[in-house]
């Protein structure tokens, strides 16, 4: 009998190695092709993942932006459903970086100042405005947001909010080493933006300290991407949600293994690092399913209303596939 064939994009973070190799079997009467598919830098089946899924609908499913999803949704997009699978999580904290120049040692000192930030849509940019303002008091509005990229969803944000266009090619990082931009948000560091004593300086020096904190009042590891599938495939099969969800987990579960050999990865400590993880946080950072993230995704819908991205906040359970969970 012929297989269905599914085509998914993803990128090649350790927990997805099991589907890219095989190791995860397919739901019966599938065949599933995982492609490795990034925003930056260049991989094997090449890059713009969200806008070729979201604007394009080149794949069956993709691992796509949480924040362009829901802007996406916003404005009337029905033939694309998210799964409850969560394949990128990061915390704002250690994306926040500031010229050695400009004399920036707090959150609120950034008010007034000139930001680059990816794009004003990414969910990276969303989730770190937002936690300056919730946690740290500054308003996003003093801020003039310097945008690297188009956004994925065409969007208009009112002409009171401070957005510029940096031309194209653009160097963010020798900007911020001269003093030209003050600060920078990048999901995606270079790492010349990360090199102790370049000039550039992470705004959060005790990231470790803050991060934990965050993880203790909140008690979620902050979702960055959703999977999100072409509808027409659950309604010819509804129990194809829920065995996509466990394919990911499986393999997620897979390579949290791979930690259990402190000889696996090329960073010296990673099992050390394991180890403090599970002591300081907790050993399950990345659930899947609705109710385990539900408050993550409610606080973050909160963000986007704030800053004009959405209408109005949108149940959470009306922005995922019923997956039997």
């Amino acid at each position: 009998m012929d297989r269905k064939r599914l085509a998914i994009a993803i990128d090649r973070y350790d927990r997805h190695v099991p589907l890219f190799t095989g190791a995860v079997e397919p739901p019966p009467g599938y065949a599933v092709d995982f492609l490795e598919v990034g925003m930056d830098p260049p991989r094997r089946h090449g890059v713009d993942r969200h806008r070729r899924m979201l604007v394009d609908r080149e794949f069956d499913a993709a691992e796509v932006s949480l924040a362009s999803y829901l802007v996406a949704r916003d404005k009337g997009m029905t033939d694309l459903i998210a799964l409850p699978v969560f394949p990128r999580r990061l915390f704002s904290h250690n994306h926040v970086f500031v010229s050695s120049r400009s004399g920036i040692t707090k959150p609120a000192d950034l008010a007034g100042r000139r930001v680059a930030v990816w794009a004003f849509q990414v969910t990276m940019s969303v989730l770190a405005k937002g936690d300056l303002q919730r946690d740290y008091g500054l308003d996003w509005r003093t801020v003039t947001w310097m945008t690297e990229h188009r956004e994925e969803i065409r969007h208009d944000y009112g002409d009171d909010v401070m957005i510029e266009r940096l031309p194209d090619g653009f160097d963010v990082v020798k900007a911020l080493q001269s003093g030209a931009l003050d600060a920078c948000i990048n999901p995606h560091p270079p790492e010349a933006m990360m090199t102790p004593g370049n000039g550039i300086e992470r705004l959060f020096p005790n990231w470790q300290e803050a991060t934990g904190n965050y993880f203790r009042r909140y008690r979620y590891y902050p979702v960055m991407h959703v999977l999100a599938v072409k509808l027409e495939h659950l309604e010819r099969d509804p129990s194809l949600g829920g065995a996509l969800v466990r394919m990911f987990d499986e393999a997620a579960s897979m390579a949290r293994q791979f930690y259990v050999d402190p000889g696996y990865a090329m960073v010296m400590h990673a099992r050390n690092t394991l180890e403090h993880e599970l002591r300081h946080y907790s050993a399950q950072v990345w659930p899947s399913g609705i109710e385990r993230n539900r408050r993550n995704i409610e606080d973050f819908i909160g963000y986007c209303v704030d800053q004009r991205l959405l209408r109005a906040a949108a149940p959470v359970s009306g922005l995922f596939a019923d997956t039997g969970e």
